[in-house]
Parts: C-alpha cells; structure tokens; sequence
C-alpha cells in the first residue's frame, strides 16, 4: 500500500535543478522533492506521495494524522524494512521489530 503521508520539512536544497527537501515523518527522515510546492518552507508540514509535496498541511492536522497512521500500523507498513517484512511474511511471523516493541 502507498500512503500520503504527512511530514515536517527540515531542510531545503537545490539539486540539480531541482528543489528538494529532508522531511520528518514521525521520526523517519526521508528525501522528497518540491517541484509541486514551490513556496514550502522549512518548519511547515507537507502531504507526501511517493516522494513528491503534493500539499501543505497544518502542524495539528499532520500529528493527528501520523498519531491514527502510527496507532494502525501504517506508518510500520509504509517506511518499515521490506526486507524484514517479507522474511516474516515467508515464516509466517511478526517483523523482528514488531516482536521486540511487544
């Protein structure tokens, strides 16, 4: 499953010609590219697809949402290691990290 996924902008460059960012997913630190949100600036929240700003959120609304994403597993499902996962799917078990927060 692909989520759009809030998450905080902690830094911003230009690549290539390219405007990028380092943003805070609930404590998952992913790059994404601003190309759709010209103006977004540090410290502000965005709505994330697939790697892209598609939307500038509010602060209250992206901790309610990463709190429900967080509580349902969701952001596990979405940054977690597929590696791992894949491994527990294969046995039949929880992802080691699963295991060890229980």
């Amino acid at each position: 499953m692909c989520l759009a996924v809030p998450g905080r902008v902690l830094d911003i460059e230009e690549r290539d010609g390219t405007r990028m960012a380092t943003v805070d997913f609930g404590g998952v630190v992913k790059e994404v590219c601003l190309e759709y949100l010209p103006d977004l600036q540090v410290g502000e929240y965005a709505i994330v697809h697939v790697g892209f700003a598609l939307q500038r959120l509010d602060e209250e609304s992206a901790r309610q949402t990463l709190e429900l994403f967080a509580e349902l597993g969701l952001l596990q499902e979405e940054f977690g290691d597929p590696w791992e996962m894949a491994a527990a799917e294969a046995v039949g078990s929880e992802p080691v990290e699963e295991v060890r927060n229980k």
